[in-house]
């Protein structure tokens, strides 16, 4: 049975660098804690905020963007221990910060992870690279599978950064049943921020669903990969009944650290999808049934 809400946290997160292991989990535990506090039931961490794990490599191995994954294998175990326990202590589902994951010589992914109380660990691959991720770190597009994850009181899925700057992942989700889709990004200014914000309001208008972004923010000069950071959450809808007229429900202030929390009524999705003043999402699958969309081009000279 479906809540007619819920309550999501979505992260402007900093980068840090840490001496060691245990300085990164006290991190961690204090900001699922704070994020708990607010009475969120999912967190939302941003697209390779977990980069900060790097701090613990050496300068050469940090410079090394294209072999560094592997290394960070070293600390997976560590990682997906340390926010498992944190979910099942707090009863929260965490979509956690993503990382590149080594999976063999000519495969790194952009790999989201998503950790639930009870226990289960799932993940989510990033389908489109950023020019930077394909032709300097060799981060490539994972398992070509869009997973919609079902909590029993929301179902949700995940476009990662570039990923909701397209319509098909947020679309076939949203076919699929997710009321949510969740964009964790990371971009270096103002014009890559706005790039995800708009590409999330557009599948909030399209879908006539619920989109939030986290964003990695501030400076990390230590790291080639994640140095300079500009960023903001936030959490759209679409502009229609029931909604604020720009679709915006609440926006966070830009770089600057912290959990921005808002609660997304269920019921309201349903209900602009049904008696809203457009029929966004009733029409792409009205078209879809009725007939195949075709180009052409047609010369005028």
């Amino acid at each position: 049975m479906e809540s007619l809400s819920v309550t999501v946290a979505s992260a402007q997160y900093p980068l840090d660098f840490f001496a060691n292991i245990d300085q990164w989990k006290v991190k961690t535990r204090t900001w699922v804690e704070k994020a708990v506090e607010t009475k969120a039931q999912i967190l939302l961490f941003p697209e390779y905020g977990a980069m900060e794990i790097t701090s613990l490599f050496s300068e050469a191995e940090r410079a090394d963007l294209k072999s560094q994954a592997k290394k960070f294998l070293l600390y997976i175990d560590e990682f997906k221990k340390t926010f498992s326990e944190l979910s099942q202590k707090h009863g929260v589902y965490i979509i956690a910060p993503s990382l590149p994951f080594y999976q063999n010589e000519t495969l790194t992914t952009n790999r989201v992870f998503v950790f639930a109380p009870n226990g289960a660990v799932e993940f989510q691959d990033k389908f489109f690279m950023t020019r930077f991720e394909d032709e300097e770190w060799n981060v490539q597009a994972g398992e070509p599978v869009i997973k919609i994850f079902d909590t029993g009181f929301v179902k949700f899925s995940i476009s990662t950064c570039f990923d909701i700057e397209f319509s098909f992942p947020s679309l076939s989700a949203s076919h699929a049943g997710a009321q949510i889709i969740f964009a964790p990004s990371c971009t270096e200014t103002v014009k890559g921020a706005y790039r995800v914000h708009l590409g999330a309001r557009a599948r909030a208008l399209e879908n006539q669903n619920y989109l939030v972004v986290s964003q990695t923010i501030g400076e990390a000069k230590w790291s080639p990969a994640v140095d300079i950071n500009y960023g903001y959450a936030g959490f759209y809808a679409t502009p229609d009944v029931g909604f604020p007229d720009d679709g915006v429900l609440q926006v966070g202030e830009a770089n600057k650290s912290g959990w921005i929390t808002q609660s997304l009524r269920l019921s309201h999705i349903e209900r602009v999808r049904s008696s809203g003043a457009v029929f966004n999402f009733k029409k792409h699958q009205d078209l879809q049934k009725s007939f195949p969309i075709q180009t052409k081009m047609i010369k005028l000279t």
